[in-house]
């Protein structure tokens, strides 16, 4: 065994008995709807960044590939997000893939064994949707807006925000610090409804289009699933798009974000079988490419 493996073996035993301080976390791949080179999937570099930036490794979770090598990699890894995109949640490599890991993270959880999961944006719409099976989306207008957080009774006993400081808050509240840009959303009423949605998530805040408040952060009562339709990615990586806030509060929101699900990842045990299958499969080795002038995305990682 190499000296590197066994100095990373030893920070997981001598870390807290709570705490793994070598965090992976995967992110499904998207497809590219202009392939290139039989290049057909692509991740955010913006979603790399975020996790890299408080203290988390990353690992690219490919589209189409067997179920035993998604077992694989689930066991491997200490989380995973689901990224906003373009996608059907009802049948899609995307959601095939997305819901692998969701049925994953619902069964370790059961076992003791935790795994947190993040939907953001799409991710997000495919969480209520793989908890349901119901479709419960509406048209919203919020392609490309800049909205303060709506936050309800639940926020002040929420895991999510359970860090953040009381002025980040107070700012979050009043100044628009959350880039949204979706054509759909979840009814607050429709989640009310739905009982499996409401047994399952807490609705940490809302906003409203002008014509229909929609639920935009939640977290899962009883396991580590969390989302927002909104992009807390974006803050401090994106430069494209005027929807998306730069000032100091909304660069600390993105931080605060990213730090709270790296921690939650810092739970988990989970570990690759090799220091060798561990860097074969990191995402430094792969270059992020800058995006074409009609991307959204300032750099994007492609595959294959």
């Amino acid at each position: 065994m190499s000296l590197f493996f066994c100095i990373y073996v030893t920070c997981l035993l001598f870390s807290s008995a709570r705490r793994n301080d070598v965090p992976v976390i995967g992110i499904l791949a998207q497809e590219l709807h202009v392939q290139r080179s039989n290049r057909s999937a692509y991740i955010a570099a913006s979603y790399v960044k975020f996790l890299e930036a408080a203290g988390a490794r990353v690992v690219p979770v490919r589209l189409s590939r067997p179920l035993e090598e998604y077992k694989r990699l689930f066991n491997s890894i200490n989380g995973f997000i689901i990224p906003g995109g373009r996608a059907s949640v009802v049948s899609s490599r995307f959601q095939r893939a997305a819901q692998i890991f969701y049925e994953l993270a619902i069964e370790a959880k059961k076992r003791g064994d935790y795994f947190p999961l993040w939907g953001t944006c799409l991710g997000f719409e495919l969480l209520f949707y793989m908890t349901s099976e119901k479709t419960e989306l509406s048209l919203t207008n919020t392609s490309g807006v800049m909205l303060p957080m709506s936050f309800t009774n639940e926020t002040k006993g929420s895991r999510m925000f359970r860090g953040f400081p009381t002025q980040l808050m107070e700012d979050m509240a009043s100044e628009s610090l959350t880039g949204h840009s979706h054509k759909w959303g979840l009814k607050l009423s429709n989640h009310k409804k739905n009982k499996v949605l409401k047994n399952f998530f807490k609705v940490i805040s809302t906003n409203t289009d002008g014509r229909i408040e929609f639920v935009s952060t939640v977290e899962a009562y009883d396991y580590p699933i969390y989302g927002t339709q909104w992009h807390p990615e974006k803050n401090a990586f994106e430069w494209r798009k005027p929807y998306i806030p730069h000032s100091p509060s909304a660069i600390k929101t993105s931080f605060y974000m990213a730090d709270f699900f790296v921690n939650e990842a810092r739970k988990s045990f989970h570990r690759f079988r090799s220091e060798e299958e561990e860097r074969r499969e990191l995402m430094y080795n792969y270059n992020p490419v800058h995006g074409s002038s009609t991307s959204p995305f300032e750099q994007i990682y492609i595959f294959g």
